[in-house]
C-alpha cells in the first residue's frame, strides 16, 4: 500500500522556502535533490523533524532531503502540491552549479568528466588484482609455483584477461577524450578518434619511451620540421588537455563557419588541428605536468614524512568529500598508475570509506532499540563497506558529529599504517571492503591490517563516546529528542 505524503510534502515545500525559493528539483534513489534560490531560507532542523525525512544534507550546490525507498511517489505528491515541474538529473546539476564557487564548479566538472570512466577503472583494477592472484601468488609446489605455471587454464585465462586490462588502462585517453566532448556537448566522435590518434599502433608506446634511445623514436619528417611519434597510453594530462583543445576549436569554427558547409569544414579543421597540437605541444608539455604531479606525490609518500603526509590524507579525506574537491584524486590515482605502475593513494582513500561505515556500525549498535535509526543507518553502514559514504556520511555521522571524528582518526591511523608498510593497489578499485581485491598481492596482508584497523579504531571510540552520552539507553523518542542538542547539519 502507497504511503500517503501529502501532510510532510506540504510542510516540506514551506520549509524549503515555498515554490519561488525552488530552482530546480528532481529525485534518485532515497534522496529529494532541490536546486534552491537561496539554501539561507530553508529550515534544516525542522525539515529533519517531518516524519517522512530521515536527514538532509547539501553537497554541489544541492540541498538534498532523504526520504527513503518512497522518494517517487514522495517527489510526485511533492511536485502536485508545489506546482512546480520536476526536471532530469543532469539538468538539476547544471542549474546546481549557480550555488557553487569557482573551485567547487571547477571539481564538478572533473568529476563530471571522470564518473563516466569510473566503472570501466574499477572493472580493471580487479582484473589486475585478480592476475596477480594467479600469477603470482606462490602457494603451489612447496610455494614454488603459481596457478598460471601449474594449469594451462589458468595460464590461458590470464593471458586472456589482460585483453581486457589493456583496453581499459592503456586505451584510458580515448575514454577521456570521449568524456570530455560528451560533457561540453560536442561531437563525440570526434572525441573518440582524437584519443585514439594518442595511442595508435603506429606511436612508440609511453612505456618503451624510457628505454628507448633518442635515436631510435620515430618521428614524422616534414622537411623544416620532425615531430616525434610518440605516443600517451594510460597518459591522463595529455588526454584532458587534447580533449578540451578539440572542444573549443569545434565551437570556434561552429560559429564562423556558414551552416550550409559546417558539416565539412567544423569536424575536418577541428579534428585536424587538434591532433597536431596534441602530438606537437599538448602531449609533451601535459607529459611534464603529469611526471611532476606523480613525482611529487610519490616523493612526499616516500619521503621520511610519509607518515605524518598519510595520517593528514587519511584524517582529511572525508571533510574533502563533503567539498567535493576529491575528484582531483582521480586524476592523481591513474597518473601515479601511468607513471609507477600502482598507486599507494587509492588505498588510504579505501580506508577512510572503511572507517566512516564502521563509525555507522558502532552507532547501529547503539541504538538497537531504534528501529526509525536503523532504517537509515543499516543501508548506509553496507554501502559505505561497498564504497558509497554519502549515506553515511550525511545521513549518520554528521548528524550526530562525534562519529565522523571518529571515522577521520581510524583512518588516520589505518591509512599511516599503510603507507608505513608500502601498500600499492594495481589500480582504483571498490572503494570499501572489495578494495582488497586491487590491492597488489605482496600488500594484501598489510592493506588487511589496515583495514582492521579502519574498522575497530571508529568502532570503539564512536562506542565510547556514544555510551558516555547515553544513546545506548534511547528509544526512538528519545533518539528524535536527542537529535535537537546535536550541533546542526553541515551545509557545504
Amino acid at each position: 500500500m502507497t504511503q500517503n505524503y501529502a501532510q510532510d510534502a506540504q510542510a516540506l515545500l514551506q520549509l524549503v522556502g515555498g515554490q519561488s525559493n525552488i530552482s530546480a528539483v528532481t529525485h534518485c534513489m532515497t534522496r529529494m535533490r532541490f536546486v534552491l534560490v537561496d539554501p539561507a531560507k530553508a529550515d534544516v532542523a525542522a525539515i529533519e523533524r517531518l516524519p517522512s525525512v530521515k536527514g538532509t544534507f547539501t553537497q554541489a550546490g544541492q540541498f538534498q532531503v532523504v526520504v527513503g525507498n518512497g522518494v517517487s511517489d514522495f517527489y510526485n505528491e511533492f511536485t502536485r502540491l508545489a506546482g512546480v515541474q520536476g526536471v532530469s538529473g543532469e539538468a538539476a546539476k547544471e542549474a546546481a552549479k549557480q550555488n557553487q564557487n569557482p573551485l567547487q564548479r571547477a571539481m564538478t566538472n572533473i568529476a563530471e568528466i571522470f564518473a563516466p570512466i569510473i566503472p570501466a577503472i574499477i572493472v580493471g583494477g580487479l582484473i589486475l588484482g585478480f592476475r596477480n592472484v594467479i600469477g603470482e601468488m606462490r602457494v603451489f609446489g612447496n610455494g614454488e609455483q603459481t596457478l598460471t605455471e601449474l594449469s594451462q587454464f589458468w595460464s590461458g585465462l590470464n593471458s586472456f584477461l589482460w585483453l581486457i586490462g589493456e583496453a581499459i588502462f592503456h586505451f584510458l585517453p580515448v575514454g577521456i577524450t570521449w568524456s570530455i566532448t560528451r560533457k561540453m556537448g560536442t561531437t563525440q566522435i570526434l572525441g573518440i578518434v582524437l584519443g585514439l590518434t594518442l595511442v595508435s599502433p603506429q606511436l612508440l608506446n609511453a612505456y618503451s619511451v624510457p628505454t628507448t634511445a633518442p635515436g631510435d623514436v620515430p618521428f614524422w619528417d616534414f622537411g623544416f620540421a620532425q615531430l616525434p611519434m610518440i605516443g600517451y597510453q594510460a597518459q591522463v594530462i595529455p588526454a584532458i588537455l587534447a580533449g578540451f583543445t578539440l572542444v573549443y576549436l569545434e565551437r570556434f569554427f561552429r560559429r564562423i563557419t556558414p551552416q550550409v558547409v559546417s558539416m565539412i569544414v567544423v569536424p575536418f579543421f577541428a579534428l585536424l588541428l587538434s591532433v597536431i597540437i596534441a602530438h606537437a605541444v599538448l602531449g609533451p608539455i601535459g607529459w611534464t605536468i603529469g611526471g611532476w604531479i606523480s613525482g611529487i606525490v610519490s616523493a612526499g609518500l616516500a619521503s621520511s614524512f610519509n607518515v605524518l603526509f598519510a595520517a593528514l590524507f587519511g584524517f582529511l579525506y572525508a571533510p574533502l568529500v563533503i567539498t567535493g574537491l576529491h575528484h582531483m584524486t582521480n586524476a592523481i590515482d591513474l597518473q601515479l598508475i601511468a607513471d609507477t605502475g600502482g598507486t599507494n593513494l587509492w588505498p588510504m582513500i579505501a580506508l577512510s570509506n572503511i572507517a566512516q561505515g564502521s563509525a555507522v556500525l558502532a552507532m547501529i549498535f547503539l541504538q538497537k532499540r531504534d528501529t526509525q535509526a536503523k532504517e537509515i543507518s543499516v543501508p548506509a553502514a553496507l554501502s559505505c563497506y561497498l564504497g558509497v559514504t554519502e549515506p553515511a556520511m550525511f545521513g549518520v555521522n554528521l548528524k550526530y558529529v562525534f562519529p565522523f571524528f571518529a571515522a577521520m582518526a581510524g583512518s588516520a591511523l589505518a591509512a599511516v599504517y599503510s603507507i608505513a608498510t608500502g601498500v600499492v593497489a594495481n589500480s582504483i578499485g571498490v572503494g570499501g571492503l572489495p578494495g582488497i581485491l586491487s590491492i597488489k598481492v605482496p600488500s594484501m596482508l598489510n592493506f588487511a591490517v589496515a583495514m582492521l584497523i579502519a574498522v575497530v579504531v571508529p568502532f570503539i571510540i564512536t562506542w565510547v563516546v556514544g555510551k558516555q552520552r547515553g544513546l545506548d539507553k534511547m528509544g526512538a523518542v528519545d533518539s528524535v529528542e536527542a537529535d535537537t542538542l546535536q550541533m546542526p547539519t553541515p551545509r557545504g
